[in-house]
């Protein structure tokens, strides 16, 4: 097909200047014809070809493998090549006639406008055409975008509904398997009575299977693990990186035990994520500190500059901290002054909590959920 093309390209401006029934100058044919033998070189090199086509324009009878050398130019070349090659089509041969034949003003300036009209035409069509070609290659590289967008918020989605159900499993059921198992284990030790023994041990045997089970399912819905107190810093670098203008300030010495950690790491996530929602032209200090045996968690931001943002009814960020906190043996406190800072305060057990030891209790850590 692209042989048959290409003859076609050579046979046909050849076929029209054969045709020609005035010859103006004894060498226009010759020019002419070298001009069409030569207008393969397009593919590869179309300024030469439109350069090989210069001496038939010239000798008059050149206008047919020139337009289909400068449909090339137009498809491949730049804007400045482009100008160039159709100012020189449109001036040398306008200008030997103009000079030959001592045209009037009106027929130079018509002769003028034919050649501008005969190079500009097949250039301006090249060049449209590579600029269809052009905008519909963005046009479907921006709709892949588009689609692996959809994709990327559908996984995130289901992501986010992972650590959920993550979540609920961990914070319902795993808190009542836990009390479960250790009271059957309390029983045990204090009953006297053999087959009383007997029934406790295996109820506490059965929630400690549950509990496996249950972090089994979880290593399947988490695939991450939560960081804990050492994450704090790397925490505060991203929100840094990410243009908040955060005061870290570490005095607490020796790290919590896991489940504080965790919970800490949580607190200083939550509370730069709102700053970052709410707040972001606003300064947030972040503190941890030791106070009477427990790990102090403190995180304010000033006023933003701007309006105050719009208060986020759906929001279960706080709510969903607060039970983390309290789960881990703390407490929380937020504090809005409309004329102060906004203050996340949380108190942690600096030694192991209840959580802790029902976790070594069992053999192992309670398995955390994804951030919410």
């Amino acid at each position: 097909m692209v042989i048959f093309l290409e003859l076609l390209a050579v046979v046909v401006p050849a076929a029209m200047v054969l045709l020609a029934d005035h010859v103006p100058y004894p060498w226009s044919i010759p020019t002419a014809l070298a001009a069409c033998l030569l207008l393969p070189l397009r593919r590869w090199r179309p300024s030469l070809a439109a350069l090989a086509c210069l001496p038939g324009l010239v000798g008059g009878l050149g206008w047919p493998p020139t337009v289909v050398a400068l449909y090339r130019v137009g498809r491949k070349c730049t804007a400045p090549v482009m100008i160039t090659w159709v100012a020189l089509a449109t001036v040398l041969p306008s200008t030997l006639v103009v000079a030959t034949q001592a045209l009037a003003p009106g027929a130079a300036l018509l002769t003028f406008s034919f050649s501008l009209f005969m190079a500009g035409a097949p250039t301006a069509l090249g060049a449209l055409i590579t600029t269809r070609r052009e905008l519909t290659a963005s046009l479907a590289e921006a709709s892949r975008a588009r689609t692996a967008e959809v994709e990327a918020r559908e996984d995130g989605a289901r992501a986010a509904e992972r650590a959920r159900i993550a979540r609920e499993i961990h914070d319902a059921v795993g808190h009542h398997a836990t009390l479960i198992a250790v009271e059957s284990a309390a029983l045990a030790a204090t009953t006297d009575d053999a087959k009383t023994r007997d029934t406790a041990l295996r109820l506490r045997a059965l929630a400690k299977d549950a509990l496996a089970e249950m972090r089994a399912a979880l290593g399947l819905l988490n695939t991450e693990p939560t960081p804990g107190f050492e994450g704090i810093p790397a925490l505060v670098d991203r929100a840094r990186s990410a243009g908040l203008t955060v005061h870290y300030e570490d005095t607490s010495g020796q790290p919590p035990p896991p489940a504080a950690g965790r919970a800490a790491y949580r607190v200083v996530q939550e509370a730069l994520t709102n700053v970052t929602k709410h707040a972001p032209d606003a300064a947030v200090r972040v503190r941890l500190s030791k106070k009477d045996g427990h790990l102090r968690v403190t995180v304010a931001n000033d006023r933003p500059a701007g309006p105050p943002p719009i208060p986020d009814q759906g929001g279960q960020g706080l709510h969903g901290l607060k039970e983390r906190v309290t789960q881990a043996g703390g407490t929380l406190t937020v504090t809005t002054d409309p004329t102060g800072p906004f203050t996340v305060d949380a108190t942690l057990p600096a030694g192991p909590s209840k959580v802790d030891r029902d976790d070594s209790t069992f053999g192992g850590s309670a398995p955390t959920p994804a951030t919410a």
